[in-house]
């Protein structure tokens, strides 16, 4: 009996320990990052197609980054942080970079093919947001 008890003891302590570094092992790598937001504000009449969004574009365009790209993330909007207020974005893409000038050079000969494309998933104009991940 004392030895299940120890055994799970140990199981348990090691599950929290190995869980505590992979959190400190992922703060780490996320910190100095370049964050690049692209927010699709709402408004009445918008549209967004997420399903092109996630299957189509966000793709297309982290394939122009290559390795300078970690990760990208993409948010869907619910509800405005305050009641009864709109919704501030309909989505939200984001995409975790090495260096913004290697991110600059890949997006410049691909600008015209990324916003001809805003055409099959939206009619709002992005807001962008270059940003640098300090913690």
């Amino acid at each position: 009996m004392k030895l299940k008890l120890l055994l799970s003891f140990f199981l348990l302590f090691t599950s929290v320990a190995a869980f505590s570094q992979d959190k400190q092992n992922k703060d780490a790598v996320e910190k100095g990052l370049i964050k690049v937001s692209v927010m699709y504000p709402y408004a009445e009449g918008k549209t967004f197609n997420m399903e092109y969004y996630e299957t189509k574009h966000m793709p297309m365009v982290a394939g122009y980054l290559g390795a300078n790209l970690v990760k990208y993330t993409i948010e869907k909007g619910l509800a405005s942080g305050i009641p009864n207020q709109p919704l501030p974005f309909m989505a939200i893409g984001t995409f975790y970079i090495k260096s913004l000038s290697d991110y600059q050079a890949a997006i410049a000969p691909n600008r015209d093919a990324i916003r001809a494309d805003f055409a099959s998933y939206t009619n709002v104009a992005p807001i962008i947001l270059v940003s640098e991940v300090v913690k």
